[in-house]
């Protein structure tokens, strides 16, 4: 990334750069407290979605078509393209970033497929390291530690990161430093520590984004952390609004222009047509 596009995305976030302590290049010193403030402000300004699936747009893992959506096109994305493209932005401003591989804990405590998932290992500038995701949905607003091993209170819950054991199906980890990231008593991924590149992704993205068996291909879904602290979402036609307390409001859009018009003005995001979940008939 160039500076240029750096500023491109930082506007993208909010952000200027005069905002933080900076050296002589004018790139942010990459403290914790800058990275804490760019993970939270790319929650609440960039979507956790899936609409690309159920548009017929391709989903493409380099650097420029993901400059191009996100911050051009002012668009989110899912796990591979908002961990991607932030990663991009982490290592542009000064951080040392690291692609891990993860996968996911779904129904009965079963294990997903292989690069389900990725996340950041992120060095700040006093060697410590941390755990960035900003591409999980629900997750945590903050970077965690990643060498804690014990609790880990954060807005979005209660976090750990631990030694992994076995899964539901008696799977024991691949690898003898997997880790188990653990919320509110329940793992939502195990991690592994081998450093990725973003192409070791592609043929996730690609089954994520046509199996009939990928829930990405069977639901619609827009989301993003508040200002409150709270959290927006938009499944297909179900707006709803859960509060930083806990409280939730939830109803139903009727139109189509009540649907774009949520996209636009509470997602930031443009669209020209309504997606719709595509028929899950093809094999995968």
């Amino acid at each position: 990334m160039n500076s240029a596009q750096v500023d491109a995305y930082l506007r993208r976030l909010g952000i200027e750069r005069s905002a933080w302590p900076a050296g002589a290049d004018g790139v942010p010193s990459a403290t914790i407290g800058v990275l804490r403030d760019l993970h939270l402000r790319h929650l609440q300004n960039v979507p956790f979605e899936n609409l690309s699936v159920h548009l017929g747009e391709e989903i493409v893992l380099e650097e420029k078509r993901l400059l191009d959506k996100v911050v051009g096109a002012r668009r989110g994305g899912f796990c591979y393209e908002l961990n991607g493209v932030f990663g991009l932005l982490l290592t542009a401003v000064g951080f040392d970033v690291t692609l891990l591989a993860a996968r996911v804990y779904g129904e009965e405590g079963r294990l997903g497929i292989p690069y389900d998932h990725v996340a950041l290992r992120v060095r700040t500038v006093d060697g410590r390291e941390w755990l960035a995701d900003v591409g999980f949905g629900a997750h945590s607003h903050y970077p965690l530690a990643f060498g804690a091993r014990g609790e880990q209170e954060d807005p979005g819950g209660t976090f750990r990161i631990v030694e992994a054991g076995p899964d539901a199906a008696g799977v024991r980890a691949a690898g003898a430093a997997d880790l188990d990231v653990v919320m509110d008593g329940r793992a939502e991924y195990r991690l592994e520590v081998r450093p990725r590149e973003l192409g070791d992704f592609v043929v996730g993205a690609w089954w994520h984004s046509t199996s009939p068996r990928s829930h990405f291909t069977r639901s619609l879904v827009c989301s993003r952390v508040t200002e409150d602290g709270g959290r927006i979402t938009l499944s297909g036609r179900r707006f709803k609004v859960t509060g930083s307390d806990g409280t939730r409001k939830e109803c139903g859009l009727e139109t189509d222009e009540e649907v774009l018009e949520v996209y636009r003005e509470r997602f930031g995001v443009e669209l020209d047509r309504v997606p719709v979940v595509r028929s899950a008939d093809r094999s995968g």
